[in-house]
């Protein structure tokens, strides 16, 4: 990678052997993406909407070239982080692993690139600003989770009810969820009453 591994912990304590780990799994990523700008990854111990209590979550984003970046985080409770948060580490990792497989595919040939007009696009319909998280709802009626750190960019405070998003879907422990989120409204377009007139809603949408 061109920029060095950058591991974070938010109100974890740092652990010689989850580094390790970290490092062994981000290496085995540059197997499946030789073009790796950077790798951030974060262990954390936050509030989750979905849970009672305080889960666990491990969140890992990969930059590539022409500044696309691919996210992936798993969240869960564990008794004793020391002991359990290493599944929760992997899964993060398969699923980066994942999205990286499709990138190699696309630039291969082996896979068609998806025309934009064929990304999912949905509209947000509920947003939690203080806790970092909203739902949006896809042209179907299928609403689903996004945490802050899946919107691209750093755009999550630009999101009001009413922007339009492009997104990946993903079914996360909790039921489905979006990652990669991507604004297609200018900013602040989606939250004005004209824009949310001239946007085309998802079937049952409604303001709330």
């Amino acid at each position: 990678m061109k920029v060095p591994l950058e591991i974070s912990y938010h109100h974890v304590s740092r652990s010689e052997w989850i580094d390790d780990y970290i490092k062994s799994r981000v290496d085995k990523l540059e197997q499946f993406g030789a073009d790796i700008v950077s790798c951030r990854v974060l262990i954390e111990q936050t509030q989750n909407p979905h849970r009672t209590g305080n889960p666990y979550r491990a969140f890992v984003e990969v930059t590539l070239p022409a500044k696309r970046e691919l996210v992936a985080e798993k969240t869960d409770q564990v008794a004793d982080p020391h002991v359990q948060l290493r599944p929760i580490i992997r899964s993060a990792f398969e699923a980066m692993e994942k999205q990286l497989k499709k990138q190699t595919a696309k630039r291969s040939g082996k896979v068609k690139q998806r025309d934009e007009e064929d990304v999912p696009v949905a509209t947000v319909v509920r947003l939690f600003d203080k806790d970092g998280y909203g739902f949006i709802k896809g042209l179907d009626g299928e609403e689903f989770y996004f945490h802050r750190n899946a919107v691209l960019h750093d755009d999550f405070d630009r999101l009001t009810v009413g922007t339009r998003v492009r997104f990946e879907p993903e079914e996360g422990e909790a039921g489905p969820q979006a990652s990669t989120v991507q604004i297609i409204d200018k900013p602040g377009v989606g939250g004005s009453e004209a824009g949310s007139e001239a946007l085309e809603m998802p079937i049952g949408w409604k303001k709330r």
